[in-house]
C-alpha cells in the first residue's frame, strides 16, 4: 500500500496542542484514529475514515479523500 498525497494539505485545530497539516491519506487515517477528539467520531467522520483507506487502496481518489477530511473537520468544528 502506497501513501496517496493531498494536491494542499487539509489544517486541523486541535485545541489545545495546535494546528496540525495533513498532506496525505495515510497522515489523515492517522489524524482520524488517534487525534480526533471523541464527540466528533459522527457519520462524516466515518466517512472520511472509509473514504481515505479507500484512497490508499486505489479505489478513490485523493480529490475524494480531502474533501470527505474537510467535510468532517468542518462538521467538527476543528477545520483551521
Amino acid at each position: 500500500m502506497n501513501d496517496v498525497w493531498f494536491s494542499e494539505p487539509v489544517v486541523i485545530d486541535f485545541e489545545p496542542s495546535g494546528q496540525h497539516r495533513v498532506s496525505s491519506c495515510f497522515e489523515a487515517v492517522e489524524c482520524l484514529d488517534q487525534r480526533w477528539p471523541r464527540r466528533a467520531r459522527d457519520r462524516t467522520w466515518r466517512s472520511a475514515s472509509r473514504v481515505c483507506r479507500d484512497a490508499l487502496d486505489g479505489l478513490r481518489s485523493p480529490v475524494e479523500a480531502r474533501k470527505t477530511l474537510r467535510k468532517a473537520a468542518k462538521s467538527a468544528g476543528l477545520l483551521a
